[in-house]
């Protein structure tokens, strides 16, 4: 029998409530949905006091280290950060700074964001995947992009969005399952011989 798998997400938000959030906790319940898991959401706004200034990871306190532990530890990575100028927030990109390099290799990680309008859409591809390209990871094919209009009350409503986020985890579960798979205790087992 495999234990649940370890799916953290990281919302980029810096408000609550976050459009970010929201994205990020209705991809974790569709997975959550297809595979047994445990579900843990990191939303950056609250720890940013606790990281902004901070340089070494030694300095962080407890409660920014557990979190980048979750992240670390996870098996898989869902990641959602809204667009300012072009781009993933400044803070969602420092609390990466502080991740270890190797701790991500072939990880999944489903890529969503949020903005103002469609003409940010290609965020996903041009800023995000790249980054996860730098530590190793495994992005899945299909990413998720929110705008303003798809969402009432911090809720996902628009119809064609719902679709894609299904069609994204569903096309991200082969990888997952590998991850399951690779978390199993035989797994486990092989790679401590």
């Amino acid at each position: 029998m495999t234990r649940p798998l370890r799916l953290v997400a990281v919302s980029g938000g810096m408000q609550r409530p976050s459009k970010s959030a929201a994205l990020a906790a209705h991809l974790l319940d569709l997975i959550a949905e297809a595979v047994p898991c445990e579900q843990h959401l990191i939303e950056l706004g609250p720890l940013v006091p606790q990281f902004a200034g901070s340089v070494w990871r030694s300095h962080l306190p407890a409660a920014v280290e557990r979190e980048l532990v979750a992240v670390e530890q996870a098996d898989v990575l869902v990641v959602a950060t809204p667009v300012f100028r072009g781009s993933y927030t400044g803070l969602f990109k420092h609390f990466f700074d502080f991740i270890d390099q190797d701790a991500l290799i072939d990880k999944p990680v489903l890529l969503a964001a949020t903005g103002g309008s469609e003409r940010h859409a290609l965020v996903i591809d041009h800023q995000l995947r790249p980054l996860f390209s730098f530590f190793q990871a495994r992005t899945l094919p299909l990413g998720v992009y929110a705008t303003d209009k798809d969402f009432i009350d911090y809720r996902l409503r628009d119809e064609a969005l719902l679709k894609r986020a299904a069609l994204a985890v569903q096309r991200s579960l082969p990888l997952i399952d590998l991850a399951r798979h690779a978390t199993s205790p035989q797994a486990e087992d092989r790679v401590a011989a």
